[in-house]
């Protein structure tokens, strides 16, 4: 990663730590004062933000490091590691909303209406954090970055849960009902569960060296019928570093054709792979005799799997 990237995340990431600490401490106290547990658990929610953006400032020192000995392709991975331990933070924190909204739902204990203060929070809420998604994906966007992607997916629930307080404290008052409130926790809780599980098999993709666009294959396919002299494409594979593709596969060529012209195929077949598929780190193309039996391999993509 350069620099300039590092040190965009790294910005990024601690203004997205500071105001999120604002906003989190605003919500649990005005919550607790006010007697709103979906406010508090409102709160609760933008506490993980902070742990995710220190974790995420954390992250960017590693990432910027050269590569090593032990570490040949960078440690640019360490994206999806990070983007992974969000994913059991958010779950955790929407696991432990929804234990104490169940407990609160079924304890016998009259509930009082919650105060006013808690629908201003909510509101002061809503434009912060809908600034801070805007923002965080701005960046994420400009320097490709799917730990700030994913974190700006974050924010954008942040501001549909604390839509979903806005409208739940609005029908407690209209309603007189306090339970609505904790139901509205409720559901809440369920939507952190379910986004946390989204993020978590994203992240997978990358781990498990997959691609996000399976069609790159038929682009790359695709790219290699484009140059005279090059057969067959197969054993394909790609994998995400990042936000970058490496590219590896096999091609035939004329067997009777001097190294210098083999050389000069394989030169113009990732020519043609870079022209079709963006965002392109390295290919690396294994030329092989026209029709040579090769022996079946248990990885990559052949074309009839695509057509």
């Amino acid at each position: 990663m350069s620099v300039s990237k590092d040190r965009i995340l790294i910005r990024t990431s601690w203004v997205s730590t500071v105001s999120n600490l604002i906003l989190s401490a605003s919500k649990i106290a005005v919550g607790l004062l006010a007697g709103s547990l979906a406010v508090v658990g409102d709160g609760i929610d933008s506490a993980t933000d902070v742990i995710i953006s220190i974790v995420m400032v954390f992250t960017a020192s590693i990432m910027s490091k050269p590569p090593s000995k032990k570490y040949a392709y960078g440690y640019v991975k360490a994206e999806g590691i990070a983007t992974k331990i969000f994913s059991l933070v958010i779950f955790y924190a929407g696991a432990q909303m929804l234990v104490s909204s169940v407990k609160v739902m079924i304890a016998d204990e009259p509930r009082e209406l919650p105060a006013m203060l808690a629908i201003y929070v909510t509101v002061f809420s809503i434009v912060g954090k809908l600034l801070l998604m805007l923002y965080q994906y701005k960046q994420g966007k400009r320097i490709g970055s799917s730990l700030l992607k994913t974190n700006a997916i974050n924010m954008r629930n942040d501001v549909l849960i604390s839509g979903g307080v806005l409208v739940g404290l609005l029908f407690t008052f209209i309603l007189k009902m306090p339970l609505l409130d904790t139901i509205t926790g409720l559901l809440i809780s369920l939507f952190i569960i379910r986004s946390s599980i989204s993020i978590f098999m994203d992240s997978n993709v990358e781990l498990m060296d997959g691609v996000q666009d399976e069609e790159v294959y038929s682009k790359i396919f695709d790219a290699v019928d484009k140059v005279p002299g090059a057969y067959n494409p197969h054993r394909v594979r790609s994998r995400m570093i990042g936000n970058m593709h490496m590219i590896h596969l096999d091609i035939e060529a004329n067997g009777a054709i001097t190294l210098d012209e083999a050389h000069d195929i394989a030169n113009a077949v990732e020519d043609s792979i870079k022209q079709s598929v963006e965002n392109v780190y390295d290919i690396v193309v294994h030329v092989e005799p026209r029709g040579k039996c090769h022996s079946k391999e248990i990885f990559g993509i052949d074309k009839n799997m695509v057509e």
